[in-house]
């Protein structure tokens, strides 16, 4: 089964960009048909999708993100990137990386896969 692993910085200044990398093993970014996802949950609140990268390479943002969001990948490594700019405290979040489909019939998104998890705090 895919597996997914999220890494970088657990702590970033305000006003900096949040990176983070998404490590994906059993599973290829390229010819696996998923949406490749970041969702974020924080503390306190629901969970909230930021955005996806396709197979193709196609990109789709959450509108309050949109601006201050990229996802990128590396094919030759099997990674998808976050980058997250302009941050404040209330990017405060764990953040996870996730596999998604859309099933035809309800037209909604069902994400499998998911890392653990990554815990980010935005302070000074």
């Amino acid at each position: 089964q895919v597996q997914l692993q999220e890494s970088g910085p657990g702590l970033v200044k305000p006003s900096q960009t949040l990176s983070l990398t998404c490590t994906v093993s059993g599973g290829s970014i390229t010819t696996n048909y998923y949406y490749w996802s970041w969702i974020r949950q924080p503390p306190g609140k629901g969970l909230e999708w930021i955005g996806y990268i396709g197979y193709s390479g196609n990109t789709h943002y959450s509108p309050p993100l949109k601006s201050r969001t990229s996802i990128s990948r590396d094919t030759s490594k099997n990674q998808f990137t976050l980058q997250l700019s302009s941050v404040t405290p209330e990017d405060t979040a764990v953040y996870y990386c996730a596999t998604s489909t859309l099933d035809s019939s309800t037209r909604q998104y069902m994400f499998g896969s998911w890392g653990k998890g990554v815990q980010v705090t935005v302070s000074s």
